[in-house]
């Protein structure tokens, strides 16, 4: 999935654990009637992703959006929605990135087995 935006918040890289670092920014999408701001996660070797663009630039970002189910220790479920950014690029280049959107497929693609497509 992709969404275009203005860059709202870009924040420092967080040391979570010794083998896990993560790093938040924040767009406004301006497409609809009320501006929504959402919330995107890099995480390990992709937090640096974001250093290129400056608060204010209109980009692109490619996202997977990832599920969880976490239980409190009083027994309580609770279920948490990341939107994990793996691609970002400037707006002003969309129309002529068109050629390397094959090559930046997401790693957690694969094709199935049972593919019965004839091309």
């Amino acid at each position: 999935m992709d969404i275009t935006g203005i860059l709202k918040v870009k924040n420092e890289t967080q040391q979570v654990s010794e083998k896990f670092k993560k790093r938040e920014f924040v767009i406004t999408d301006n497409s609809s009637q009320y501006p929504q701001h959402i919330s995107f996660q890099l995480t390990q070797d992709k937090c640096n992703l974001i250093d290129q663009y400056n608060v204010g630039a209109e980009i692109k970002v490619h996202f997977n959006l990832r599920g969880r189910e976490w239980t409190s220790p009083q027994g309580e479920v609770r279920y948490f929605n990341t939107l994990e950014a793996w691609r970002i690029e400037s707006s002003a280049n969309n129309n002529n990135s068109s050629s390397n959107k094959v090559e930046n497929i997401p790693e957690t693609f694969t094709a199935t087995e049972g593919d019965d497509l004839p091309f």
